[in-house]
């Protein structure tokens, strides 16, 4: 009798192992999944703000947003952090734009891409730690996935006025009281 004790102790600690194993190898693949989806986010948004600032640049004849907005666009991965920093810093240049519909759409984007930034740099940091501990490097549950890497660039945010919007006309006249 003392033995099926035994037995049963050591069968319970084997379930509570796997168990809390299973669970960890779950949540390393969870962040990391996280962590890809929120690149192609941030790859997807990027894309639509230089597209966005093309169109504001062709519209504008300014040539140096147009060419960067073309080199963020036709950038290779390895090129992108350095073509998304000069889209950026030529955006910042080239503000205030006009009250246009492409306009409002570039500063949309460049909301969309500082969220998106965000996020990527949240979700990597956690499969950066979630990789970084002992029993996941122990037993090697993140070597599957590719390692995230964040994706540094300046603060894409277009500064509130970038986009002037007409004041109503004031009129001369005073108003007739009803």
């Amino acid at each position: 009798m003392p033995g099926m004790w035994w037995v049963l102790g050591v069968v319970a600690f084997v379930v509570l192992l796997a168990t809390y194993l299973g669970w960890t190898a779950h949540r390393v693949e969870r962040v990391h999944v996280r962590a890809q989806s929120a690149e192609r986010a941030l790859d997807a948004h990027l894309l639509r703000r230089a597209a966005a600032a093309a169109v504001v640049a062709e519209e504008e004849d300014n040539v140096e947003l147009y060419a960067s907005a073309r080199l963020a666009l036709d950038a290779d991965p390895d090129e992108r952090e350095q073509a998304e920093n000069d889209l950026t810093r030529q955006l910042h240049t080239a503000a205030p734009f006009g009250p246009g519909l492409p306009e409002r759409q570039l500063l949309a984007a460049s909301r969309r891409v500082m969220l998106a930034r965000q996020v990527h740099t949240d979700q990597v940091r956690d499969a950066l730690t979630a990789r970084h501990r002992p029993l996941v490097r122990a037993l090697g549950l993140a070597r599957r996935y590719p390692r995230p890497q964040y994706f540094d660039i300046e603060d894409p945010a277009l500064p509130e006025r970038a986009i002037e919007v007409p004041s109503p006309a004031t009129p001369t006249a005073p108003l007739e009281s009803v």
